[in-house]
């Protein structure tokens, strides 16, 4: 069977990003061969291409963290399947592609009536920012957060179950996003023209994917006691160049905070807390998954865009041109 993907060529721009056509095999033993319906696309994605990602395959390969798409072949031995059934995994790469197989053991059931679009909205940014506020910073109700690009893809997922779990959250953005994360129940900062270290001073935890010195501001912003985790590093690549000496230094801080009384500071990776407690990840995914068939939340959805289209995509992701999370539509 042929098969339709993107691929990094190269690192750089998103023009790296080329479409290719190759075979795909059938499902070995407990395998499933998945036809994907929608991939979510992340910022993982844009430091994959641009080198700063740590455990990607030699290029080239196909980007692309979480998925949801119908089983379209059982291999021998699985039995908890079925062509038609409707499945989401966080796969980390290779999802920018029509088919891919996977072991049974990754997927999660998705209920047949969710929007897939919406539904894998949650598989990467809404299972990341609930372990953030309930496996990472343990926040409780009442307790104060500061969320930074608070109208992307995991900030507005925050926005949503920080405000379901009573939590009183700020939120950096740009101006005209504000109206965003007023309405999901933030308080918005102006990351540009105003000091988010004075407005939100003596938060209980900070969710921190930027970097550089705004880690430093964000764990000075925190309150006795508080939670400083930082998730991305996407102040290692802006203006479109690698600044490895940036990222480097970011960690080094970190290991030094993380030392210190008084505070808490670490790092968050959705795949090592998978590794370490593989039951968060479907047990958190799948109570989401419930609450989006409940209606309790909803994802921003920025875009929906053809498979052919990800160099697109990476463009509006990188220079923060929307608010929420952008969706390769993969049969498109």
């Amino acid at each position: 069977m042929r098969n339709k993907r993107v691929v990094l060529t190269a690192l750089g721009g998103p023009e790296v990003l080329k479409v290719i056509e190759d075979d795909i095999r059938d499902p070995g033993a407990n395998e499933l061969r998945i036809l994907i319906l929608a991939c979510g696309v992340a910022f993982a994605d844009v430091l994959m291409r641009r080198g700063l990602y740590s455990g990607v395959p030699p290029l080239p390969y196909s980007p692309g963290y979480a998925i949801v798409g119908i089983v379209d072949a059982c291999g021998a031995g699985v039995t908890q399947w079925q062509s038609g059934d409707l499945a989401a995994a966080i796969i980390k790469t290779g999802g920018y592609s029509r088919y891919i197989v996977l072991p049974e053991s990754e997927l999660v059931r998705v209920p047949a009536e969710l929007d897939p679009a919406e539904a894998v909205s949650l598989v990467l940014n809404y299972t990341t920012a609930y372990q953030l506020i309930h496996r990472i910073a343990k926040l409780r109700r009442g307790e104060s957060v500061l969320i930074h690009g608070a109208a992307g893809g995991v900030g507005t997922a925050a926005l949503q179950l920080g405000s379901l779990a009573g939590l009183k959250m700020f939120g950096t953005a740009s101006k005209p996003k504000h109206d965003l994360v007023t309405a999901l129940g933030g308080i918005p900062i102006d990351y540009r023209t105003e000091d988010f270290g004075r407005r939100a001073a003596g938060v209980d935890a900070v969710f921190d994917p930027i970097g550089g010195r705004n880690w430093l501001r964000s764990y000075r912003a925190l309150g006795k006691g508080g939670r400083f985790i930082g998730y991305g590093m996407s102040a290692a690549i802006e203006g479109g160049r690698r600044n490895m000496a940036l990222a480097a230094a970011s960690f080094a801080w970190l290991g030094v905070v993380s030392l210190l009384p008084g505070k808490s500071a670490r790092w968050y990776n959705i795949m090592t807390e998978r590794k370490k407690h593989p039951e968060w990840f479907r047990e958190d995914l799948s109570r989401l998954l419930a609450m989006l068939q409940e209606k309790s939340i909803r994802p921003v959805v920025a875009g929906r865009l053809p498979l052919a289209e990800a160099g697109r995509a990476h463009e509006l992701l990188e220079h923060a041109s929307v608010s929420g999370v952008i969706v390769l539509m993969c049969q498109e």
